[in-house]
């Protein structure tokens, strides 16, 4: 056969598949604290984002998973997370979602509802409760955490909080 489709990745092999012993305490089953998440990951105004499994803490390959907390009222800017695919299940509170060219379709997700988001759209998180915050966990299909700020001139303007820490400048 030959050609380009012959190079194999070492993590598309299976542990000990070239006759090596694994060790598998080490490769192994990892279990991630809650209170052990990473907050330095690529962040949206509005949202605090943490990092459970990722390339850096596990090794993940494929996949990023952490939290998602919006603050009671807060909304993010527009965004889209390039060509990954995304899906937020709803632990605590009530996600409103926009998303379109203009940010001109929506959705509600309760306690319990799973939310799927295609690549490169253009959507707005949206904590849809004055007072509670809506707690989320978010998985995505790569291991990068990519958020791409989208310059739309939302529907719901996002609150005047952002979040800026050392890793997130303001937006220009």
């Amino acid at each position: 056969m030959g050609g380009s489709h012959d190079h194999h990745h070492h993590h598309d092999e299976p542990p000990g598949a070239r006759g090596e012993p694994v060790d598998w305490k080490l490769h192994g089953v990892k279990v991630i604290p809650g209170d052990q998440l990473d907050p330095n990951t690529a962040q949206t105004p509005g949202m605090n984002r943490a990092a459970a499994i990722n390339a850096a803490r596990v090794g993940a390959q494929k996949i990023w998973a952490g939290t998602v907390h919006i603050h009671a009222n807060a909304k993010t800017g527009a965004h889209h997370h390039g060509h990954l695919e995304s899906v937020i299940y709803v632990v605590r509170g009530r996600a409103r979602m926009r998303w379109g060219e203009k940010l001109e379709f929506t959705a509600e997700a309760g306690p319990g509802d799973f939310i799927f988001v295609p690549p490169y759209v253009p959507h707005q998180e949206i904590n849809a409760s004055t007072d509670e915050t809506l707690e989320c966990v978010l998985v995505r299909s790569d291991n990068e955490a990519v958020a791409i700020n989208v310059d739309i001139e939302p529907i719901e303007k996002p609150e005047t909080v952002l979040w800026v820490d050392p890793v997130h400048r303001l937006p220009k």
